[in-house]
């Protein structure tokens, strides 16, 4: 008989109240990026306190909508469980949701406080990932967000440790670790876009590069899951997306989709990666990016 310790998802217990790792991680993540944030925004010559500001309003922002995407893309689970619906600590928050809160409360930020949006993007946009790296631990916590069945031999020959090869063991049946795999393409696509800042780029490229590489990163990881949500979009446009999953395929096998033919996070991904290249390719030809990152005014 295999004998193995699933990790307790709740850290401390006081009384009625849970501390759970997840807002643990999420929280430390956040903490982390912003601190990083702030030092770059000071050598930018940015005032420490934009940014606690800017936290004030991206968080909450980031929360809501990775709450509201999430829940709206399953209504019919919390529609009969309402209560659930607030109840965050269980997981459920989408990243794509929560960039697009944030990226809304970015915009009426940076017009109160008179910042350009590309140049704050840029500064912050190696938080995000560094923080996206992080946050994926708190999947690993609740044993969620996992791709399809493995064999144990198969996590054995990755070379990890037998606590997170027993975290990926959920009633006896061992599964792909893509919150490892996300972790990792995201802390590699950390290093790159750090190293991007002393290149010097064109204002823009940083975080438009950053929409590129993660979102390169989600679409195949994606594939793998077996908890993706989903809709039912044209049979033209869910071949299209298979054939470009097929690369794939050398290597591992699809996750099953429980409903729906098309991923949504690998559709927003697709489009993401499209509009990061269209963008900086647009400001390229078109003359737009003059100001580089290091020499742009910070008050244009």
């Amino acid at each position: 008989m295999n004998l193995y310790l699933v990790l307790d998802p709740v850290a401390l217990s006081l009384g009625p109240i849970s501390i759970h790792w997840y807002g643990i991680i999420m929280g430390t993540a956040a903490m982390l990026g912003l601190w990083l944030a702030m030092r770059e925004g000071e050598r930018r010559g940015l005032e420490k306190d934009l940014f606690l500001d800017m936290m004030i309003w991206v968080i909450p922002a980031a929360i809501l909508g990775a709450r509201l995407y999430y829940v709206s893309f399953e209504w019919s689970y919390y529609a009969e469980h309402p209560a659930d619906i607030i109840a965050i600590w269980k997981g459920g928050l989408a990243i794509h949701g929560g960039l697009i809160g944030a990226f809304i409360a970015g915009a009426f930020f940076v017009r109160k406080y008179k910042v350009p949006y590309l140049v704050l993007a840029d500064i912050v946009a190696p938080s995000i990932i560094i923080g996206q790296a992080i946050g994926r631990w708190g999947n690993f916590m609740n044993q969620e967000a996992h791709g399809g069945v493995v064999s144990r031999s198969f996590l054995e020959g990755l070379h990890l440790p037998n606590w997170i090869i027993e975290q990926m063991n959920i009633q006896g049946v061992y599964y792909h670790p893509t919150f490892l795999y996300e972790s990792l393409w995201s802390l590699i696509g950390f290093a790159l876009l750090i190293s991007l800042r002393y290149v010097n780029p064109k204002r823009g490229v940083i975080f438009f590069s950053y929409l590129i590489w993660y979102s390169l990163g989600r679409f195949f990881v994606e594939g793998l899951r077996t908890d993706s949500l989903t809709f039912e979009g044209p049979n033209w446009l869910a071949e299209f997306m298979n054939l470009l999953w097929s690369p794939m395929q050398l290597l591992f096998e699809p996750g099953m989709m429980a409903s729906g033919n098309i991923r949504v996070a690998q559709f927003i991904s697709l489009l993401l990666v499209l509009f990061g290249i269209g963008m900086i390719l647009y400001r390229k030809l078109s003359g737009v990016a003059v100001d580089s990152y290091r020499n742009d005014e910070v008050n244009a």
